[in-house]
């Protein structure tokens, strides 16, 4: 229970800031640099509750690797949406594969982990 509660707050952050800034609930409709501080709110969130969880010696759930993997996905339709449109997508796809990076590690050492117990 704990860490759903962890990992909602940035979740429930980004998209308070979504309705109060942007005064919408959908994120896929929002233009570029809207879409990007809020994607960037809420992945800078949810990696800073991940690693929180890991300093406190917690051991991440699936629930924290379903949360990654949404979040991704998001940005991927996002990607795909504005490639479509013919927009630029520089920023977004950096961001992708930073993601993608943070995602191989907390995968590589959450492997690590069950490999030493």
């Amino acid at each position: 229970m704990k860490k759903i509660i962890i990992h909602s707050v940035p979740v429930a952050v980004s998209i308070i800031w979504l309705a109060a800034c942007c005064q919408t609930l959908n994120p896929i409709e929002l233009r570029g640099p809207g879409f990007l501080k809020f994607y960037l709110i809420l992945v800078t969130g949810f990696y800073i509750s991940v690693f929180c969880l890991r300093f406190f010696g917690e051991a991440l759930s699936k629930l924290s690797f379903y949360f990654m993997f949404l979040i991704f996905i998001l940005g991927i339709v996002k990607l795909i949406r504005g490639v479509s449109l013919d927009r630029p997508v520089g920023i977004l796809f950096c961001i992708l594969v930073a993601e993608i990076i943070m995602i191989v590690i907390c995968t590589s050492v959450q492997l690590k982990n069950k490999i030493n117990k």
